[in-house]
């Protein structure tokens, strides 16, 4: 069972607003730029993400019902800020998979353990951006 909706709602007002500054830069983490379906707006949601080859796999600790992963899906894709670059990202695919085989090690007990948050989402890397 992923993290509550209410703890996602507290975060978007609180922790999400330091790690925005952070997610762009710091080992394991990215930003996930993405338009919403209704309003069209852009969001920056910062979040665990890990590159494997010629892709990137997001730890969903919220589930897969979340507003930036529907967004992600509706558009085909989305752009990612991690290490301090910045690529077009497609073709997202939700999956689960209990053992977080994607992620380090201590993302993985922590997602396994702690968390209890199977699912993620991959997305492909389609070109760096400037």
């Amino acid at each position: 069972m992923p993290t509550p909706r209410w703890v996602a709602h507290a975060n978007k007002f609180s922790l999400n607003l330091i790690t925005r500054y952070i997610a762009p830069w710091a080992p394991g983490w990215a930003l996930v730029v993405h338009r919403g379906r209704k309003s069209g707006r852009v969001f920056r949601t910062p979040l665990w993400a890990f590159r494997r080859q010629n892709r990137y796999v997001i730890a969903l600790t919220y589930g897969s019902e979340s507003d930036w992963v529907r967004n992600v899906l509706a558009a085909d894709g989305c752009e990612l800020r991690t290490r301090l670059r910045h690529y077009e990202v497609g073709s997202p695919r939700v999956y689960r998979d209990a053992r977080a085989a994607d992620m380090p090690l201590p993302i993985r007990l922590m997602l396994r353990y702690v968390l209890r948050a199977p699912d993620f989402l991959s997305v492909d890397i389609l070109r760096e951006l400037p």
